[in-house]
């Protein structure tokens, strides 16, 4: 499977996901998957634990889909909605899953 396919079917199940990026590893709650305005496909998630270059855990993040390494579909589920989360996210061309 894909790191797309991997992320859609975290979302539709709400399962965390982890991954490294930016040679941080993450704990992420999958929310919304499409394509942003810059037209890269991207993951907005909120991070609960791991590490990030702004040093900003737990907060929302946008993930390029290109940047993500080392995917896993935890079996862990989460429920309900973070604050602050727009399922219209502005930075998005084009939604293709969300929560």
């Amino acid at each position: 499977m894909s790191v797309a396919d991997d992320l859609i079917f975290a979302i539709e199940n709400r399962r965390v996901v982890t991954f490294t990026y930016d040679g941080h590893h993450r704990v992420v709650e999958p929310f919304l998957l499409g394509v942003t305005t810059a037209g890269k496909p991207a993951l907005r998630g909120f991070q609960t634990a791991g590490t990030s270059k702004s040093g900003k855990v737990p907060d929302w993040h946008l993930f390029s889909l290109l940047k993500i390494a080392a995917i896993e579909v935890t079996p862990t589920c989460f429920e309900g909605v973070r604050p602050f989360y727009n399922p219209a996210d502005k930075a998005m061309l084009r939604i293709d899953a969300h929560v």
